[in-house]
């Protein structure tokens, strides 16, 4: 089968390697038919890394997808050839104490799609993967909307932190797909005003069409001042972008007893605050980690129609385009959001 590795940084390498084949009774083959490309696999495209997860070449990216169920174990219960699944590409082991105490998310033993030293991802022809994984639609959904139920199901995860919150006012720090994730998932509450930004006029515009009240350009302008001329502080800030910058201004923009929480990915090692704003305001701060136990409520909201995701696929490549697929999701040029291959 053909697959998309990476074989230095910035350059991929379609080549052929076998087909895999199941060899677990739980396994199931899966035909892929699209992948998005996400944040985290710029970084391994750009940087060959993330923190300590350093790619060995050759190495095929890719967790987001959408796939049709080729074959299944002899233990496989719930699909049967022929059946379109999104893939949910964390695979916990369901055994050690985090996935026994309900975070299969923080699993001990946890195997990631397209992650350096655990699974090799889903930029090929086919993958094989647990049952459990996969989570059936019918036609009613298109495959590139199976493939934005993962990032969905992050935003989903990360809102849900608002149900013991008090938050009426909440503030978006980068609008790419898992920013403006985050504001689909928040218009489903109680949210009376999202206040957005991001570094891209393409994606300010995309959210604002999409509900945000109000967005601006922090290369442009202060937007700690300009939302604070609109409104008292925010209860709840969401860093979707990995950004130094944005995480001070998410300190400044939160009112005393507010949540800042952290979904973006750093390029560096490390991040710092100020301590004393931080103290003197007794901000809380939480990282989201992936998804836990959302993939289907992401999955029914699209199916359902609550949620209008397809305005965030903007461009689509074959896999022998791979290449020029991450060179132009990396430059953030043409209003990409989210670019998707086709296998």
């Amino acid at each position: 089968m053909l697959t998309a590795s990476l074989i230095n940084p910035g350059k991929i390498y379609i080549r052929e390697i076998a087909k895999p084949e199941i060899s677990s009774d739980t396994d199931v083959l899966l035909k892929i038919i699209s992948v998005g490309i996400c944040g985290s696999d710029l970084h391994y495209f750009l940087k060959g890394r993330i923190g300590d997860q350093v790619i060995d070449y050759p190495f095929t990216p890719g967790h987001e997808c959408a796939a049709v169920v080729e074959k299944t174990g002899p233990k496989v219960t719930r699909l049967q050839p022929g059946d379109r699944v999104a893939v949910d590409p964390a695979v916990s082991c369901g055994r050690c104490d985090q996935c026994l105490r309900g975070r299969p998310h923080t699993c001990r033993k946890l195997s990631f799609l397209g992650c350096p030293s655990q699974l090799e991802g889903c930029l090929s022809e086919y993958i094989v993967i647990p049952e459990q994984n996969c989570y059936p639609f019918d036609k009613s959904m298109t495959f590139t909307q199976g493939v934005l139920v993962e990032p969905l199901s992050i935003a989903v995860y990360a809102v849900n932190h608002l149900k013991d919150i008090k938050a009426d006012k909440i503030g978006i720090l980068g609008t790419g797909p898992i920013g403006l994730s985050v504001l689909l998932a928040a218009q489903k509450t109680d949210i009376s005003a999202i206040y957005i930004t991001d570094k891209i006029h393409s994606r300010i515009k995309s959210a604002l069409n999409a509900g945000a009240k109000w967005g601006g350009n922090p290369d442009e302008s202060d937007i700690v001042r300009a939302i604070q001329n609109q409104t008292s502080e925010l209860d709840v800030v969401f860093e979707c972008c990995g950004d130094q910058a944005a995480l001070d201004q998410a300190v400044e923009l939160l009112k005393p007893g507010g949540k800042l929480l952290i979904l973006g990915i750093p390029e560096i090692d490390r991040i710092s605050f100020n301590i004393n704003r931080l103290r003197r305001k007794e901000i809380s701060i939480q990282n989201i980690r992936r998804q836990n136990q959302c993939f289907q409520t992401a999955l029914d909201m699209i199916k359902n129609g609550s949620v209008e995701v397809d305005f965030m696929a903007t461009h689509t490549f074959p896999l022998s385009e791979a290449q020029n697929a991450f060179e132009l999701a990396s430059s953030y040029e043409d209003g990409v959001i989210k670019a998707i291959i086709s296998p």
